[in-house]
């Protein structure tokens, strides 16, 4: 019964993980700047998936990696943020994005051991374009010190996320379902790829 439970959260998971990617961002919110901020990036599936994955593999990594590769990610991004909000341009921010989905999503399929410093550095770098991407698509009028804490907080949420859903496969001792799940979000980044050319 508990394996038929887990297989079942795993479905649901690559449901969860894979449904409407072709979607990639629907539109935003053009509403408070708090609320637009906070509902970014749960309007792209570029950045669910891959803040997912980034809270799997750190899940996967265990012991410090469960919090300084989550805050390593966040930190990141609010530099990308600024880099958008001081103007400069990071070119290709796009397909780092797409990159960052595709790379995480098979770190965490492969179960990959990489020292620390190295992981932290992986999604650090990622995360500079998905923070970039959140003020760049700032709607417009909106104030950036209202909007920054709303996608920051969002993006704590789906990190914590991803290291809840990790914590739960190990507990039921089947970290099998967290490869599966980055196998999901790695085939997610294709289809978001083969949408967007």
């Amino acid at each position: 019964m508990k394996r038929q439970m887990a297989w079942m959260s795993a479905a649901i998971a690559v449901l969860v993980l894979t449904a409407g990617v072709a979607s990639a961002h629907p539109g935003h919110d053009t509403g408070p700047a708090g609320a637009a901020g906070f509902a970014h990036p749960f309007t792209g599936w570029d950045h669910l998936l891959a803040m997912i994955a980034v809270g799997l593999w750190a899940t996967q990594l265990g012991g410090k990696a469960r919090w300084i590769v989550p805050a390593s990610f966040l930190a990141a991004m609010l530099l990308g943020g600024a880099m958008a909000a001081s103007d400069m341009t990071l070119r290709l921010a796009d397909q780092g994005i797409l990159a960052s989905v595709l790379v995480l999503g098979v770190m965490v399929a492969i179960a990959a051991r990489l020292p620390l410093g190295v992981a932290a550095a992986i999604v650090g770098l990622f995360a500079i374009f998905h923070g970039y991407a959140h003020v760049a698509e700032m709607p417009p009028g909106n104030s950036l010190s209202a909007y920054a804490p709303g996608f920051a907080l969002a993006t704590a949420l789906l990190l914590a996320a991803g290291l809840a859903i990790g914590m739960l496969f190990q507990t039921i001792k089947l970290p099998v379902l967290m490869r599966i799940c980055g196998g999901a979000v790695a085939i997610g980044a294709v289809a978001l790829w083969v949408t967007t050319v």
